[in-house]
């Protein structure tokens, strides 16, 4: 099995991957079948927003903090873990951004695309869904739309759903709503165009951002699936994704 490995810059990350190179050999990315990645959540998301255009399965290990993404470290057994992997396909979420300066900006994102206040002041939002406007004005610090991959990240820490990745719809949540104060988001079909304008921009800027790509002081944000473009995640038997996420729903 040719193996690309990478490692975040945490010390144990590093460490890690120098083990593994001496214990499984190492293959240059562009000849490799499969990606080994050490670290946390946020170097996985790194790692496939890096090496996309390769469309290589990645199998990650935790080597960070939280490990949602990631299966447990362990220099044993590696290549039969790779091969008995179950697989978990993601579509990202493509964003679309104009900033005040007409300039135009697009970025994929696999977790979520979040809005957010950039000043002491709440953001004000208009939402339309597939060109219909559904809610004309939303003060809030901020909202975002999320891929049931990333329904269990920041869109679970605002108080948001957990989704099933086979459920094919997105959560669009938003971030302290403040008017109207009993909104608590939508469930959208995965098929959804959603836009965010943003109302009085120059007194109340926004960002928004894509995983960890951002754009400041934007005026409209188009968000959709891109269902052209398939991610692939590589999960031990018995731990696939969508057991996390069932799991995830039960715990205290």
């Amino acid at each position: 099995m040719r193996i690309a490995f990478t490692a975040s810059e945490r010390p144990e990350a590093q460490e890690g991957r120098a083990r593994m190179v001496k214990r499984y050999g190492e293959t240059p990315f562009e000849e490799a079948e499969v990606i080994v990645a050490l670290g946390g959540d946020g170097f996985m998301l790194e790692c496939f927003h890096d090496h996309m255009a390769l469309g290589l399965p990645i199998y990650g290990m935790n080597r960070g903090s939280v490990g949602f993404l990631m299966n447990d470290y362990s220099e044993v057994g590696l290549l039969e873990r790779i091969a008995a992997a179950e697989k978990a396909v993601i579509h990202p979420l493509r964003m679309t951004a104009t900033d005040v300066e007409g300039k135009t900006h697009v970025a994929l994102a696999i977790n979520e695309v979040s809005l957010l206040r950039q000043t002491r002041q709440a953001a004000k939002l208009r939402i339309s869904i597939d060109g219909k406007l559904r809610l004309g004005e939303l003060a809030c610090d901020g909202a975002l739309v999320s891929t049931p991959a990333g329904s269990t990240a920041y869109n679970l820490s605002a108080h948001g759903p957990i989704i099933p990745l086979d459920a094919r719809v997105l959560a669009l949540t938003p971030i302290s709503a403040f008017r109207p104060r009993r909104w608590r988001g939508a469930l959208l079909a995965h098929t959804a165009k959603v836009t965010f304008e943003i109302l009085e921009a120059s007194k109340r800027p926004v960002s928004a951002v894509a995983d960890n790509i951002e754009v400041r002081d934007v005026l409209d944000v188009h968000i959709a699936e891109d269902r052209e473009v398939s991610l692939h995640m590589l999960f031990d038997e018995g731990r696939s994704l969508e057991e996390r996420v069932i799991a995830e729903q039960f715990s205290a």
